[in-house]
């Protein structure tokens, strides 16, 4: 059994990955911290966990938890982290891997040192429904083109100081939507088609409604692909569409709205209504335990997602 403990047990914890760390055969959430002492005693009372605790550190020092998932801002990414690897603990920690490069190249000569593997939540890289649009790039040939397009309305919180979520502060996320959104895009086409090289981008501040960039443009070349993306935070509807074109065909999905993947070829379109599992990041967490009981290898680790946040990196360096 691979005993859990949780650093940051918020949102994204109540659904999306804290309860799948009960439902993974093999697997026991069994620690959870927050710095608000209430609020994680709050969480492991009505999630079925042992323990709870207001210190980092005294998680970490727990004999009963043999590995850690980071749940905090991106900030603190690396801080936290970092003391998981002193402790010679497995972690997994969410995306993005850490708010700069040079955190994130920290965190993996950590974890490497230590002889203690590292995981990221770039969960869709264990989905079945992206599983399958990598099954079906054979149908479409060679892949000539990848186009990216994300938008989004301003939100209402969003047009106040006092209200604006962390997730546009730069000093908590390392930016705003872009990194928070666009980075699970990024690292989706890393694992489909290869990493992303000769990557150039261009960011810009046109709403003018908190310090980081709504709107960003980028082009990226994965092996024999040539990419695109446009991604906007500021302007009218939503939109979530990626297309890979190939020499035979095309498929065409959606990161995060739910629609079905769309494969076309000479023989005509047909679509995969594939249904996400109830706690997302599941069969990635499935894949960890997996790992650290000697069986398979997760797909998304230090090294892959480090090549995310290089992208990054590199799409927003002309942005002030």
């Amino acid at each position: 059994m691979i005993r859990w403990g949780i650093l940051g047990c918020g949102d994204v914890c109540e659904r999306k990955s804290g309860p799948a760390f009960q439902r993974v055969p093999r697997s026991a959430l069994v620690a959870v911290m927050r710095r608000d002492g209430d609020k994680a005693r709050d969480f492991a009372a009505r999630h079925g966990v042992a323990r709870a605790y207001d210190d980092a550190d005294a998680l970490l020092a727990d004999p009963e938890v043999d590995a850690v998932y980071v749940a905090t801002p991106p900030s603190s990414h690396a801080d936290l982290a970092l003391r998981v690897a002193r402790a010679k603990k497995p972690c997994y920690v969410e995306k993005p891997m850490a708010t700069t490069v040079a955190e994130a190249e920290a965190m993996r000569a950590a974890f490497a040192a230590a002889d203690v593997p590292l995981f990221v939540a770039y969960y869709r890289r264990a989905l079945p429904r992206f599983l399958a649009v990598r099954d079906a790039l054979p149908e479409i040939g060679p892949v000539r083109l990848a186009r990216v397009s994300l938008g989004r309305t301003v939100r209402p919180e969003e047009r106040s100081p006092e209200t604006v979520s962390w997730r546009v502060r730069p000093e908590i996320a390392g930016g705003g939507h872009f990194v928070d959104l666009a980075c699970h895009t990024l690292d989706l086409l890393d694992f489909l088609l290869g990493p992303l090289e000769h990557v150039q981008g261009r960011a810009d501040n046109q709403a003018g409604l908190y310090a980081a960039e709504d709107a960003v443009v980028a082009t990226f070349r994965c092996g024999a692909t040539l990419g695109a993306g446009a991604w906007s935070f500021a302007a009218h509807g939503r939109w979530d569409e990626v297309s890979l074109i190939g020499a035979r065909g095309q498929i065409d999905f959606a990161t995060f709205d739910d629609v079905p993947v769309r494969v076309t070829t000479e023989g005509g379109t047909r679509t995969l209504a594939i249904a996400h599992p109830a706690h997302i990041q599941k069969p990635l967490i499935t894949n960890i335990v997996a790992q650290l009981h000697g069986e398979g290898a997760c797909a998304s680790t230090g090294d892959t997602a480090i090549r995310t946040t290089q992208v990054m990196a590199s799409i927003l360096a002309r942005h002030p």
